[in-house]
């Protein structure tokens, strides 16, 4: 059970950093600056507004309180060179046509619920099918969807809330959670939440949709990337993408990226599991840390010609990885910022969460909260270089 009284780590990530000065940096040519007033706007009654997180070294991260989603991510090179690793928009109107779960802190539910239902305390709860059979990132308007509160807690640091209604998207009971975005001087970007059932029991999973590219080209391939997952086992899905209920091996399949391995060496193999994903788009059970609830390293992930790299680290207990297969380079979904367009497979996305389809699942980590229990969740993004 994840009933959790203090939220510790989001007091640390809201904590003040003073006098936080810009590093003089070198920008890539095709680096776009974002320009608040285009993200200024009025959505559902509420103000979407652009917030900036920044470091002493440079780093930059911007992000919108529509679908709380990181539109660009500033980081260096092994010459230095500044460029833009995080797939976006450079307006809210293209955020809003655009790649609906890009960027996204995604709930109440992450990833898939079987067949759009699921049963708590011996009621059934019929949900949106917005994929397929399945229901997919909590139904036809998630938090994906929705303007959430902000305010800006630091030069580093911005809190984002958003409370889900009993009955929201089908799904029992009063939910507010409440997210800070944070930036730290070692470029360890964190997603800390807290969340807690008010009224009725529930079921919440969360986490976030931030797509990568190191290179800071959206136009070019992931498939050269350096891929690692700290996990011997995975869950395969049925021709809908839903778990079966498996946690199998990973050794002598595919799906093992235990050591370092490009991560298009596998992806064109005569293997069942990439065919029904289209590449991968499945959960990694995460090996568990020596400490229950402690940060666990989940993955990490290497371009070998820029040197940037990304380590993954978090409380849950599994990984999505997703290989971008549903990019097609086509607008409005796909035309990013300065109009450029997403490749197929031109990104990745490392998703820490529970399992999907855990609420229908008796076996898998539990997702359910009974009212006055609480859901804290940490992911922390890593950005490096390597020589």
């Amino acid at each position: 059970m994840r009933s959790i009284a203090v939220a510790v780590a989001l007091a640390v990530s809201a904590m003040a950093v003073p006098n936080v000065q810009a590093a003089s940096v070198k920008y890539a040519p095709t680096v776009v600056e974002l320009k608040r007033e285009n993200f200024q706007k009025v959505v559902d009654g509420k103000p979407v507004d652009l917030y900036t997180l920044r470091n002493r070294n440079g780093v930059t991260i911007k992000v919108t309180n529509y679908g709380a989603k990181v539109e660009q991510i500033l980081v260096p090179d092994r010459k230095g060179v500044f460029a833009d690793i995080a797939l976006g928009f450079d307006s809210i109107d293209s955020v809003m046509a655009g790649q609906p779960s890009m960027g996204a802190f995604i709930g109440r539910y992450a990833n898939r619920i079987g067949n759009a239902k699921f049963t708590l305390e011996g009621k059934e709860y019929q949900l949106a099918a917005n994929n397929g059979i399945n229901s997919l990132h909590g139904g036809a308007k998630g938090s994906r969807f929705q303007v959430f509160n902000a305010r800006q807690l630091s030069p580093s640091a911005v809190e984002l809330s958003y409370v889900f209604k009993d009955g929201e998207e089908n799904y029992p009971g009063t939910l507010p959670v409440t997210v800070v975005y944070s930036l730290n001087d070692k470029n360890e970007f964190s997603i800390d939440w807290v969340a807690s059932a008010q009224d009725k029991a529930t079921v919440a999973n969360f986490t976030g949709h931030t797509f990568f590219n190191l290179a800071g080209d959206p136009t070019t391939l992931n498939t050269d990337y350096v891929m690692t997952v700290n996990a011997d086992r995975y869950l395969p899905v049925d021709k809908n993408l839903t778990p079966t209920g498996e946690a199998a091996e990973v050794a002598g399949t595919p799906m093992d990226f235990r050591k370092p391995k490009a991560f298009g060496k596998d992806i064109g193999a005569d293997f069942e599991q990439l065919k029904l994903g289209n590449g991968y788009d499945h959960h990694y059970v995460l090996n568990a840390p020596a400490t229950a609830g402690a940060l666990n390293f989940a993955a990490s992930a290497v371009d070998p010609k820029s040197g940037r790299s990304l380590e993954v680290w978090t409380t849950e207990p599994g990984v999505q990885l997703f290989s971008g297969n549903n990019l097609a380079a086509k607008a409005p979904l796909d035309a990013g910022k300065g109009g450029r367009l997403f490749a197929f497979r031109g990104a990745f996305c490392l998703e820490p969460s529970h399992f999907p389809d855990a609420p229908n699942k008796a076996h898998f980590p539990t997702t359910t909260l009974k009212p006055g229990e609480f859901y804290t969740g940490r992911i922390v993004y890593k950005f490096g270089v390597k020589k």
